[in-house]
């Protein structure tokens, strides 16, 4: 079996540097000041519900908050930046920090996908963790992610420990759709809200990664970051194998809804070779869902509508990668949950 830093995680762009990894995160200066602002103040909450689209920077700021909490920094710090060979930052990349516990979907062995979400006995090595004393004295630290792949007892279990917070610990849960969860666990958090980053943004954000990667094709970088929607995530996913044609083959569908062609939908089912192209696929139809879920003055039902089949969408996607099924039937299956909701 793989070590935890090795295996295939669900939430994970194959192939990147991982965000625990990673210490520079471009944009989001005030969510980053909101947080420092709150340590420096004596005021820092037990749980913050970091949410906004997949790949603007989520998980690399929780983590960038978990490395600044555990390493005991003194009021007053300017930033939340950690050295990168400072051990704290060393500990939380190899997940071997006493004081720093993980949940997330991970491959419970090599050659395995990771599970469709993340189960109630997940949840319970919480009790364990957060009952025994700091062993660095400080906080205790838990990252959650995603908060959207909780099963329904899972959240359960969460918001009771989140009702009585053990003493100096965090919580940094971090979530694609945060109106979607329990009510009760957001009335809990305070709300870190991150928006999608700028064209210039993201392909500031991918030259930075590209780096750590090797042959990565440099010369997408401008389309992938115009074409990403301001997420990094789908940018890199563009640029790597055929992200940029599956994109483009997608979208000329979504564009004829309610009306569907069976011969393309063929084409396009065939093109999703890989897993990237399946994941740029799902993408970029939960991007056109989202797009259309908030459009100003569509009527509440159509609204309700979008949003439900969006949900729909991301638990098939998922599902359909946990348990290897056909890609070709999944395709077929989001166009006709689309053209329903379109009618």
């Amino acid at each position: 079996m793989k070590a935890d830093t090795e295996r295939e995680e669900g939430d994970r762009l194959a192939g990147a540097p991982h965000p625990r990894t990673r210490h520079m995160l471009i944009g989001h200066e005030a969510a980053q000041g909101e947080i420092l602002s709150a340590w420096n103040a004596g005021r820092f909450p037990h749980a913050f519900l970091i949410g906004g689209p997949e790949g603007v920077g989520k998980a690399t700021l929780a983590y960038k908050v978990a490395r600044f909490v555990l390493a005991n920094p003194k009021p007053g710090a300017k930033s939340l930046d950690i050295p990168a060979d400072h051990p704290v930052a060393r500990q939380v990349a190899a997940l071997s920090h006493p004081d720093f516990l993980l949940l997330r979907r991970i491959a419970p062995e090599e050659g395995k996908p990771p599970p469709a979400e993340i189960k109630v006995d997940e949840i319970r090595k919480l009790v364990k963790f957060f009952g025994t004393t700091a062993a660095g004295g400080g906080y205790r630290v838990c990252v959650i992610d995603v908060l959207d792949d909780l099963n329904k007892s899972g959240a359960n279990a969460l918001l009771k420990i989140l009702e009585e917070p053990p003493a100096r610990s965090l919580f940094l849960l971090i979530s694609h759709s945060p109106g979607r969860l329990l009510a009760t666990i957001r009335s809990r958090c305070q709300k870190i809200s991150l928006r999608p980053l700028s064209a210039g943004e993201v392909a500031r954000a991918v030259q930075e990664i590209a780096r750590e990667m090797e042959d990565f094709p440099s010369d997408k970088i401008a389309e992938a970051a115009e074409a990403s929607g301001g997420s990094v995530r789908h940018a890199l996913s563009l640029a790597m194998g055929q992200g940029l044609e599956v994109r483009g083959m997608t979208e000329k569908l979504l564009a004829r809804l309610p009306e569907t062609d069976g011969e393309s939908l063929h084409k396009l089912g065939d093109s999703l070779r890989d897993r990237e192209g399946f994941y740029i696929f799902t993408e970029t139809v939960e991007d056109w869902l989202a797009a259309a879920a908030t459009e100003k003055g569509a009527p509440s039902a159509r609204l309700a509508r979008f949003a439900e089949t969006w949900e729909k969408v991301r638990r098939a996607g998922i599902e359909t990668d946990a348990f290897g099924l056909d890609r070709k039937p999944f395709v077929f299956k989001v166009f006709s949950m689309l053209a329903d909701a379109t009618r």
